[in-house]
């Protein structure tokens, strides 16, 4: 146990690492979040360092202190954990608040995802409050951890399921490569809801008529995960290639529930509605 706890330092560091990255490189993503709401402001963020919005300098000022933390942990191991553990608390409540309050309101944790908040990311959260909480057991430093240093090789691959930023890279070819196995529909279709019926209410939606000339294909693919199911579109946004995602939830049979992203290739949002009209 001790070399194992030995090793958490190192990973929680390129974890925290990793997602500070995520944030200073895309800030815009701050105010798809439920930043805006949390912080009583609704205006999107400006370019720059200086007047950006309340969201975009707290969502910059996390990817700074997760910065500090990953140098805490790789050098004062024990003062680093502690610091991670009260950041992971915090990430677990922020959450659990999107979720709750503001469930149409992406992560965020990483940057670039368009999906709201699920299960996915609580538990990612989750996972990384057990990872600070054993490493703040450690008696020792990271590279003296060892053979323990080779079961961050299945931490690490706990994280990136979690992950729904790292999807393109491992669950789409995943699909991919078993639509060509059998029927592209295969195993896809929820066993309550037809396709047919969540196609007909994103045509009903104010989403859909959002972004209505922007779709260049009928539905390209769709899956289901918790409790919405997602419809992808072909879709072409200032002359670029995209693809326009609707997230249809289950639960919430409203035409205004329905929320649509149009995002490129490497899954940055390029365009989402935030006013969508019901009339």
């Amino acid at each position: 146990m001790g070399t194992l706890a030995a090793a958490q330092p190192l990973l929680i560091a390129l974890i925290l690492a990793w997602s500070a990255y995520g944030k200073l490189t895309s800030p815009d993503q701050a105010d798809r979040t439920a930043l805006p709401r949390l912080l009583g402001e609704s205006g999107a963020a400006r370019p720059g360092w200086f007047g950006a919005s309340r969201a975009v300098a707290a969502y910059r000022g996390v990817a700074v202190l997760e910065i500090v933390i990953a140098l805490l942990l790789l050098r004062s191991w024990a003062i680093g954990a502690v610091a991670a553990v009260a950041l992971s608390v915090g990430f677990t409540g922020f959450l659990v608040y999107s979720k709750i309050v503001v469930p149409e309101a992406s992560c965020g944790c990483a940057g670039k995802s368009a999906r709201p908040v699920g299960n996915r990311a609580i538990g990612r959260a989750l996972l990384l409050l057990a990872t600070s909480g054993l490493a703040a057991t450690a008696s020792t430093g990271w590279w003296s951890a060892g053979a323990g240093l080779l079961v961050l090789v299945v931490e690490a691959a706990a994280f990136a399921m979690l992950s729904a930023e790292l999807d393109r890279y491992w669950l789409l070819p995943l699909r991919r490569f078993r639509i060509r196995l059998g029927h592209p529909y295969a195993g896809t279709a929820s066993d309550d809801t037809p396709l047919v019926a969540t196609q007909r209410r994103v045509l009903l939606s104010p989403a859909y008529r959002a972004v209505d000339g922007l779709l260049r294909s009928d539905i390209h693919d769709y899956w289901d995960d918790e409790d919405w199911r997602y419809v992808s579109y072909a879709a072409k946004y200032d002359g670029r290639r995209a693809t326009a995602v609707f997230a249809v939830p289950h639960q919430d049979s409203t035409p205004s529930a329905i929320r649509v992203a149009v995002v490129d290739e490497e899954g940055l949002t390029l365009y989402r509605p935030t006013m969508l009209a019901t009339a």
